[in-house]
Order: structure tokens, then sequence, then C-alpha cells
């Protein structure tokens, strides 16, 4: 029979696992996780990270980042909360359990349809905002022009309908995405990405490299 679930892989492989998706939406966004916003600031979890937190997460979900990236965890994609959970391990967890390896890459392809398939299913719009933000992560690492285009408009429009103590805020992450969206359209990929995949770098990328902004990883 087709599978009727885009998102998810054909073989609907489930591991066992005592993380709940909960778990990882209490560690991601703390307690308050249903709100729009966390009360505690989190950029240091977020967007600093570093060999402490890295650590942290690699002991905590290691184990659930190598199900999900296999295909497991199926069962998480369908409450809109679940799959953001799963998401977040595809996306965010992959990059700090393994940094600097081709594996810090290897959820984005299913992150990435489990999200497109989201905003099909119009899932995201039963998320709190801080949920739809790193719901649309994904594609603001896609090496895809058109993925990229999709993610600033869902930024912008994140942007323009938050609360308003939310928008300035949320106007640094669209500033992000419009410069993930403009590398992949001069370059077509991230050339941050290029030593950990293997890839050779153009001249241009090279010089790109020594000046350009750190973003794409």
């Amino acid at each position: 029979m087709r599978n009727k679930n885009p998102a998810a892989p054909s073989s609907h492989v489930t591991f066992p696992t005592e993380t709940t998706p909960v778990d990882v939406l209490r560690f991601w966004m703390g307690d308050d996780w249903p709100c729009d916003w966390p009360a505690a600031d989190r950029d240091d979890l977020w967007f600093k990270g570093g060999a402490a937190v890295d650590e942290r997460i690699r002991q905590r979900f290691a184990a659930d980042v190598t199900h999900a990236i296999e295909g497991g965890l199926s069962d998480w994609e369908n409450d809109p909360h679940h799959r953001l959970a799963l998401v977040l391990l595809l996306d965010q967890f992959t990059r700090n359990i393994h940094r600097g390896r081709p594996q810090a890459f290897a959820g984005d392809a299913r992150a990435q349809a489990l999200v497109t398939d989201a905003l099909t299913q119009r899932l995201d719009a039963r998320l709190p905002v801080v949920g739809r933000l790193f719901m649309y992560m994904p594609l603001m690492h896609a090496e895809d022009l058109a993925l990229q285009e999709e993610c600033v408009a869902r930024f912008t429009v994140l942007q323009q309908q938050a609360p308003a103590p939310l928008r300035d805020t949320l106007a640094g992450n669209l500033r992000y995405a419009i410069l993930h969206r403009d590398i992949v359209a001069r370059f077509g990929r991230f050339p941050h990405r290029n030593a950990a995949l293997g890839r050779p770098s153009t001249a241009e990328e090279t010089a790109f490299l020594v000046d350009g902004p750190r973003f794409g990883q």
C-alpha cells in the first residue's frame, strides 16, 4: 500500500524509547513550553551552544536522535506538538551531538519533509509562537532555494502576527532567515558545510569563508 504521509518513512519504524515528546519540548523551551515564549532567556541553549551544551544534549538525547534519523518515532508525527519535538531531534539536536561531522545534517531531509507536510496540513497554526519558530527552522537550514524562500515568507508572517512584545526578537530571526536565503541564492549551498561534508570549495566560496558570516552550519 502506498504511504499516505509524505513526511514519514515507508517502513514506519518505531523504536522503543523512554523519552517522550514533552521531555524534548521541556528541555528546549522550558516548563512553560505551551506558551508563546519562554519566561527565561534560552539563547545560550538555542543559538550559542558550545561544548558543554553539546555534551548535555548528547548524554540525554543521543539515542533518540539516532532513532529519529533512522526513521523511528513515527508515532510522534500525528500531534503538532509531538511533531515539533521530532523536528527538534532531527534539526537542532543533530547539530549539537554531531557538530562538525556529516551526521550533523543527517536529519535534515526528514525534518524538511515533516515541516513541508505540516505546512500543507496547517499544523503550524496550532503551535505557539516559539513552536512555529522552530518548526520553520529546518527550512532555514535547507540547501534549496525554494525552501529558503518559503522560510523567509513564514518568518515574515510570524513576525507580523506575533504579540507586540515579541516582534523585535522575531525581526532578528527574520534577518537571519534572509541572510541564509541569500547565501543559498548565491552559492546553491552553504559553504560552511563543505569541510564537514568533504566537499571541495570553489575559489569564491573560499574567499567567502574568510570574510563572510558564519551561517549554514
